[in-house]
């Protein structure tokens, strides 16, 4: 809890480490203090939970996006979250189907996940890294962006502009 004179009436929360952090206006009073506590967890709990889809989200995510944005594919047998993926942001096996997602994505923007997805599932149409399996990418409108994003990520994980490129190939 954090109190600030210079907070006049907004309420904020965040994440410092593994400690919730809740900005309150100094004027506050305990009990309303302790009202605004429990509603900012609430708050962050449920932005949690969106930004870290179960493996059945992901999958039907998929289905989603396979439609949107790829309508040649039927969509991923399987999606899951993985640990064991350091250097990847994702792997896809197109002979059965799977899709894997690095667990480090967990937390980031629905955008940059959903690139991620619509890269692993363009392996399914193309599996190597072609000119028709970038212009399937592409279709992804935040695709650009999300690539920066993932790039400034590894940049500041301090990792080379090979591995960046690597963590892009599946």
């Amino acid at each position: 809890m954090r109190r600030s004179a210079r907070r006049r009436r907004t309420v904020s929360a965040y994440r410092e480490g593994d400690r919730v952090v809740v900005m309150v206006p100094a004027r506050m009073t305990r009990a309303e203090e302790r009202r605004w506590v429990d509603v900012m967890l609430d708050r962050l709990a449920a932005q949690e939970r969106r930004r870290r889809p179960s493996d059945a989200e992901l999958l039907t995510r998929a289905q989603t996006l396979c439609q949107r944005y790829l309508g040649e594919v039927s969509g991923p047998a399987s999606v899951r979250w993985v640990s064991n993926q350091g250097m990847r942001w994702g792997s896809c096996t197109p002979s059965d189907g799977t899709v894997r997602l690095s667990s480090r994505l967990q937390g980031m923007p629905v955008w940059v996940v959903d690139y991620v997805l619509i890269h692993e599932l363009a392996h399914l149409v193309e599996p190597g890294h072609t000119p028709r399996f970038w212009e399937l990418v592409r279709r992804y409108p935040q695709a650009d962006r999300a690539r920066g994003y993932l790039e400034g990520v590894s940049a500041a994980a301090q990792l080379s502009l090979a591995e960046c490129e690597n963590e892009n190939k599946s």
